[in-house]
C-alpha cells in the first residue's frame, strides 16, 4: 500500500508539476500568511514558507509524507511578492526590465508519524508520542529579462494577468516572452515546484522514483 502524499497547495501549477512523477497524492491548503519578517533573506523566507506550509497540514494529517513549497523572486537583495494587481504587476516588471532576478524556490518535505522513520531526514524532531522527519531543498534560478518597452508590459498584462505569481509573471505561459534567458539547474523550479530536487527527497523517504 502507498503512504498517503500530499501537496500543501491549491496551485494547479504545482499540482500539475507534481503529477509528471506519476505518484498518486492528495492537495490540501495550507492557509499560511506568506508575510517576510523583518531583515528575512529572500532564500531563508522561502525556506520557512515551505516548512510552515507542510507543517500545517502535517498537523492535520498525522502519518502522511506533505510536501510544501514556495518561492521567492529577489532583486538587489529584496524580497518581491505576488503582486496581488495590476499597478503592482506593471511596477514589478518595469523594475525588472533589462535585469536579472534571481528566483528562490523552496520545498520541503515532512512526516508526522507515531514511529521512527528510518530514512534519513534533514533533522527530526521527537517527542513522547511522535517523531517529526523534515528535509528540505532550495532551487536558485536566474531569469534575464528583456529590455521591456512600456508598451510590452501593458500587451502582456491584457493577455495574461499574473497578479497570482511570484514576479508579475507566468514562465509557463505567455510569460516565457519576456525573457533572454533563464539559467537553471530545474527548470521546474521556476515554475514554483523544482521535481529534481523534490525527487531526491521522495527517494530519501522511500518512495519509488525512477
Amino acid at each position: 500500500m502507498n503512504p498517503t502524499l500530499i501537496l500543501a497547495s491549491t496551485s494547479p501549477y504545482k499540482q500539475g508539476l507534481l503529477q509528471r512523477l506519476g505518484l498518486p497524492f492528495q492537495s490540501a491548503d495550507p492557509a499560511v500568511v506568506e508575510t517576510a519578517r523583518p531583515g528575512e533573506a529572500p532564500p531563508a523566507l522561502a525556506e520557512r514558507l515551505a516548512e510552515a506550509k507542510a507543517q500545517a497540514v502535517a498537523e492535520r494529517h498525522p502519518g502522511a509524507w506533505v510536501i510544501g513549497a514556495d518561492q521567492v523572486p529577489e532583486l538587489d537583495g529584496r524580497s518581491l511578492g505576488k503582486p496581488g494587481d495590476q499597478s503592482r504587476a506593471r511596477a514589478q516588471l518595469q523594475a525588472a526590465r533589462g535585469r536579472a532576478l534571481q528566483f528562490h524556490t523552496a520545498v520541503c518535505l515532512i512526516r508526522r508519524a507515531p514511529i521512527e522513520s528510518t530514512a534519513a531526514p534533514d533533522r527530526a524532531l521527537s517527542s513522547a508520542t511522535e517523531t517529526v522527519w523534515i528535509a528540505h531543498h532550495c532551487d536558485h534560478t536566474v531569469a534575464r529579462f528583456r529590455a521591456l518597452s512600456d508598451a510590452e508590459i501593458e500587451r502582456y498584462l491584457d493577455r495574461e494577468p499574473a497578479y497570482d505569481c511570484a514576479g508579475g509573471f507566468k514562465c509557463e505561459g505567455l510569460g516565457i516572452a519576456l525573457f533572454d534567458a533563464i539559467d537553471s539547474q530545474d527548470p521546474t523550479g521556476l515554475i514554483g515546484l523544482p521535481l529534481i530536487g523534490l525527487s531526491a527527497l521522495l527517494r530519501r523517504a522511500g518512495f519509488a522514483i525512477p
